[in-house]
């Protein structure tokens, strides 16, 4: 059987101890039932607002972790409306789970959030539309902050070279090696094991060189 998570929600206090969670879980335990599903864990957000962020949730953000920690892909809630009253706060948590790899189903209507009503298709697009703007906006901050660099110090922060990590005269003098090596007919794979008994190895695992690693040097 798919184990699946159980999400509940009551928008304020009154109803905690009145019948929305008993009918909740109901919804829930009968689909569950009918689609081969065994439900793995349940949590619930009491006095919790439809209109907040999931992450605002501290029972929707231990749930989260639950799942992503125990292979549960799939939350159960009772409507849509049960994860939350807001369209926008519905279709932003929406695809947050998705980005998750988690699937929300709301049990009156499994399709609610996979169907293209013309509300929730225009909603989407003005999402994607923000998105896509503010991608591109920080894609054209960063290259400008680049630029800066570059013109400032002649290269931009980055990934270290060999070279800046070895020092330059430690470089330097491997790359000579390497190449008085050569002259000899020394194979790569010998001439980094020649490097290793000198210390000259790949600083990131402390194995010596690749071939194609010195096949580089050698051209410089």
């Amino acid at each position: 059987m798919v184990k699946v998570a159980m999400y509940l929600r009551t928008s304020s206090a009154t109803n905690i101890d009145g019948d929305s969670q008993d009918r909740q879980v109901e919804a829930m335990e009968t689909y569950a039932k009918a689609n081969g599903m065994e439900i793995a864990v349940r949590v619930s957000d009491l006095a919790v607002k439809g209109s907040d962020s999931i992450y605002d949730r501290e029972g929707f953000v231990k749930l989260i972790d639950y799942c992503v920690n125990n292979e549960v892909n799939t939350i159960l809630c009772e409507n849509a409306s049960r994860f939350a009253r807001d369209v926008i706060v519905q279709e932003m948590g929406y695809r947050e789970l998705k980005r998750l790899n988690l699937q929300l189903i709301p049990v009156d209507a499994p399709d609610y959030f996979t169907g293209d009503s013309p509300s929730l298709t225009m909603i989407r697009q003005i999402l994607g539309s923000v998105a896509e703007f503010e991608k591109s906006n920080l894609v054209s901050k960063l290259r400008g902050a680049r630029e800066r660099v570059k013109a400032k110090n002649g290269k931009c922060e980055g990934r270290k070279s060999l070279e800046e990590i070895m020092g330059k005269t430690s470089y330097t003098n491997m790359v000579k090696q390497i190449k008085n090596l050569r002259k000899y007919n020394k194979s790569y794979s010998s001439i980094a094991l020649v490097l290793a008994t000198k210390g000259y190895v790949q600083p990131s695992t402390g194995k010596p060189f690749h071939k194609s690693q010195l096949l580089r040097l050698n051209q410089k």
